[in-house]
């Protein structure tokens, strides 16, 4: 994707991101991570354009025409249609994060109920989610559409590419579209999964030590971490190999473990 220093994207490459965002919108649609005129898409074009959906719209049942374009300003540059209320949210990951290509907004049910419980999709449940997502951060009620929701949202973001929303959704980013679409998807069928394993009795947590393992694979997986550092990990059982054996560690002694599994793990290629 374009920077400050590379020049904006081909029309071929524009018209290529419009029926990836449509496709993408029906994939939400079709899902029901979206119903009615819910949701946002957008994707950077270059150090200055942002193409988007826009408001009013099903965004299962758009075309390319339909898109909008933005400057990093959230003024109209393109299209004839309107500008969704929460495209502020959508620039918030662009000034932030340069390495965000695309953003992906929706309300998908699962995940979207943990939200408004209050409760974070924040326990090391499944290797899969440790590895692609890390922690899933529950972040604070901001009114939707707002500067107050780009407020609370602007600690999470150079650190986690999945956030819920109290009382309102979620968002993710990525390196592209698809990217993001398949984190939106992987939050929401987590959900579905940590819900379950409430219904039918105590979750079993991974131990500190399993999700520094987890953690330290990440480059074999070729899994990029949010460029700001400083996540939380998941939370955890903290019960080493067996219930009775806990074990509790520093910050600087789990850096330390991650460290030390990075090289085993270089060591064993």
């Amino acid at each position: 994707m374009a920077t400050d220093s590379t020049p904006e994207v081909s029309g071929r490459l524009e018209e290529q991101y419009r029926r990836e965002m449509c496709v993408v919108g029906r994939w939400m649609y079709e899902r029901g991570h979206i119903v009615a005129c819910e949701g946002n898409l957008s994707i950077r074009l270059d150090a200055n354009r942002i193409l988007t959906t826009p408001t009013r719209m099903n965004k299962g049942m758009i075309s390319p025409q339909d898109l909008v374009i933005m400057d990093m300003d959230g003024r109209h540059l393109q299209g004839d249609r309107k500008i969704s209320s929460e495209a502020g949210m959508h620039l918030l990951f662009y000034r932030m994060r340069p390495d965000v290509q695309a953003v992906c907004h929706a309300h998908p049910p699962t995940a979207t109920g943990f939200a408004a419980a209050g409760v974070g999709l924040d326990q090391a449940l499944l290797p899969e989610v440790v590895v692609s997502l890390g922690k899933i951060p529950l972040v604070r009620y901001a009114t939707p559409g707002t500067p107050d929701l780009s407020a609370v949202l602007e600690p999470y973001v150079p650190h986690y590419d999945a956030l819920l929303l109290a009382n309102h959704g979620a968002v993710t980013c990525g390196p592209d579209l698809q990217t993001a679409f398949f984190r939106m998807e992987t939050l929401e069928h987590f959900a579905k999964i940590a819900f379950i394993a409430k219904l039918s009795g105590e979750p079993q947590l991974l131990t500190t030590r399993e999700v520094a393992k987890l953690m330290a694979a990440r480059a074999r997986y070729h899994v990029s971490p949010p460029p700001g550092g400083g996540a939380e990990l998941p939370e955890t059982c903290d019960g080493g190999e067996n219930e009775t054996d806990e074990v509790t560690l520093t910050r600087s002694e789990l850096d330390a473990l991650v460290d030390e599994a990075v090289r085993k793990d270089r060591a064993r290629r």
